[in-house]
């Protein structure tokens, strides 16, 4: 079976299918790409039986029917972090956040002189919050959007960017980047990815069952374990 996916969820959705395999499902091979552009070719009719984004992006292809509706299952919740330019071969995550409250990290992006950030929900909700605080127009310039598929982290790597915003499951273990800790609980960014079963698939109940297997209590520890909460 196939699926494609956004970026944020490869790592989780590749050791999810792993597990779901050695239980006797199907095995899925996931593409993981941009979510925007995910959602394209899921328009465009692409032939997958699995479909994995953030959840509105994939209420909306359900809406339009590209998926079955029915089958939308949230599966992870994921928190934006934010890292610097760093030395390591491989990120640590600390524990926290990145700064003790919104205005700190309000600071600190007011201060930086190039600022990364995503695509997709995220990155909307991080443009919102810097509207919201009245800063938008004194940064616009300063601020790099990754392009789709792009991680923020190889923006650091490459010090293209100074302070970096993405999903802490993209940030975790890139090489060459400092994560600080997720954004502060007063301006916590979190997004929800679920999955459901393409229209397009030749076999749904397959799909279903490695989609409900991905979604037990069984999962939680893996999808911990990969910088993730388990959603619902």
């Amino acid at each position: 079976m196939k699926a494609i996916s956004s970026m944020a969820t490869k790592a989780v959705l590749g050791a999810l299918a792993e597990e779901a395999a050695r239980s006797g499902h199907p095995r899925l091979d996931i593409e993981s790409i941009g979510g925007v552009d995910a959602a394209e070719r899921v328009r465009a009719g692409e032939d997958v039986d699995l479909v994995f984004l953030a959840d509105s992006a994939l209420r909306r292809l359900a809406e339009e029917r590209h998926v079955e509706p029915e089958t939308v299952t949230p599966l992870v919740l994921s928190q934006v972090a934010v890292a610097v330019p760093g030395e390591s071969a491989a990120a640590a995550v600390p524990a926290g956040p990145a700064f003790p409250d919104a205005e700190s990290l309000r600071a600190a992006v007011t201060a930086a002189t190039r600022i990364g950030y995503s695509t997709g929900p995220s990155g909307t909700a991080f443009l919102e919050m810097l509207t919201a605080w009245g800063v938008i127009d004194d940064v616009r310039d300063r601020l790099v959007q990754a392009r789709p598929g792009l991680p923020v982290a190889q923006l650091l790597r490459d010090r293209e960017v100074d302070l970096g915003l993405q999903q802490l499951s993209e940030l975790a273990g890139a090489p060459g980047i400092r994560i600080l800790g997720t954004l502060p609980p007063d301006c916590a960014i979190d997004t929800v990815f679920s999955g459901a079963v393409s229209r397009s698939s030749q076999s749904p109940n397959d799909a279903l069952a490695v989609l409900q297997s991905f979604a037990s209590a069984a999962s939680r520890r893996t999808i911990e374990r990969l910088h993730f909460a388990q959603a619902g």
